[in-house]
């Protein structure tokens, strides 16, 4: 009788075991299937870290700049790996950093642009105070 049971319960685990089997194999391509590249994200990063390079975020801004870069080469190397959670990840923060770096870049330059102002505001009232004199 214990032989019976045995072998019974063998054959069951064996019927049971290739359906779990391959619903799990599913299961798990499913969810690595779900995420999808972040092909666009990164891209946009990559435009983001280019536009701020060229406001001159990189003289303002270094390490604003180098994180954008360092999380975007990360990105990449995510991307190859096919972790694309990573890599999107990893993009949008390169992606803010650079924005951050170029918000700085342009901030920089209004106050250079006020500071000229108000000198050649300051140069011509004492060009007409000379004049009136």
């Amino acid at each position: 009788m214990k032989t019976q049971c045995s072998t019974d319960s063998l054959r069951t685990a064996k019927r049971l075991g290739v359906p779990v089997l391959l619903t799990t194999l599913l299961l798990v391509i499913s969810a690595c299937a779900s995420t999808p590249p972040p092909t666009e994200q990164v891209a946009v990063s990559t435009s983001a870290v280019a536009s701020a390079t060229s406001a001159g975020g990189s003289d303002v801004a270094p390490a604003e700049m180098l994180l954008a870069r360092q999380k975007l080469d990360r990105a990449k190397v995510a991307m190859t790996a096919k972790d694309y959670a990573l890599a999107r990840s990893l993009s949008e923060e390169a992606q803010v950093d650079a924005q951050l770096a170029e918000a700085k870049a342009h901030s920089t330059q209004a106050s250079k642009a006020a500071y000229e102002l108000r000198e050649s505001v300051r140069v011509l009232r004492e060009e007409l105070d000379r004049q009136t004199k």
